[in-house]
């Protein structure tokens, strides 16, 4: 005989959980970002104000890091949920960790974003746009890498570099699943509004994390003792 399913266990205990987990986590990280996110809403659109559009996104980093190690860590029992005390367990021990790495990557994007689009004064031939447009995608899924194994893992940061630009190669199905979830919340930004990177994170964090578990379960067999 099969032994009894108690409470919690079961399959629609796990999916309350799962959704209980989403919310929470969602509503932390944007609790977590809100400065900047705040910051952002009141400047506008000019691409003048790029370079502190990236000031107000800063937060960011130390917020998805927090995300992404509460949502990994997440309990599927629903007798036993504590997400929010796993996302501030995440966002003290990354918080450091992913400002060293989103800082440069924000401002690596900024130069991007700000070249393209005054691009016709740079008298540079079209070609070039595409090339930078290429160069800040694959910055972007580098990016997302990254900020999984920072995360994920108490790597120096130098270290966290090489095995993010290892990973980009190495796990090819990864890199085109971050690049899939790119692509979709840049469609739904354009086509919807422009919250919608901000409302969806959750979901969109754990499924990267679910694409990553190749990037994960190589790292701690080859690269952790």
């Amino acid at each position: 005989m099969s032994a009894p399913v108690t409470f919690g266990q079961g399959s629609l205990s796990r999916a309350a959980a799962l959704i209980h987990t989403l919310v929470t986590v969602e509503a932390l990280l944007l609790l977590a970002a809100a400065p900047g996110l705040a910051a952002l809403l009141l400047i506008g659109p000019d691409p003048a104000n790029l370079p502190l559009a990236a000031v107000c996104l800063l937060p960011l980093g130390p917020a998805t890091a927090a995300a992404l190690y509460a949502l990994h860590h997440r309990d599927r029992d629903l007798a036993d949920l504590h997400p929010a005390r796993a996302y501030w367990r995440g966002w003290r021990l990354n918080a450091l960790p992913a400002l060293r790495l989103w800082t440069p990557l924000l401002a690596w994007l900024t130069v991007i974003a700000f070249t393209l689009t005054h691009f016709s004064a740079t008298g540079l031939p079209g070609w070039w746009a595409v090339l930078l447009g290429a160069i800040g995608a694959g910055s972007l899924l580098w990016g997302a890498h990254a900020l999984v194994l920072t995360s994920l893992f108490a790597f120096r940061a130098r270290d966290t570099v090489r095995l993010a630009g290892y990973f980009l190669f190495r796990h090819g199905r990864a890199t085109l699943g971050a690049a899939s979830l790119l692509v979709l919340t840049a469609a739904g930004t354009a086509v919807l509004t422009e919250a919608l990177p901000a409302l969806l994170a959750a979901p969109l964090l754990l499924s990267l994390l679910y694409g990553s578990r190749p990037v994960i379960a190589e790292t701690q067999e080859d690269f952790t003792a």
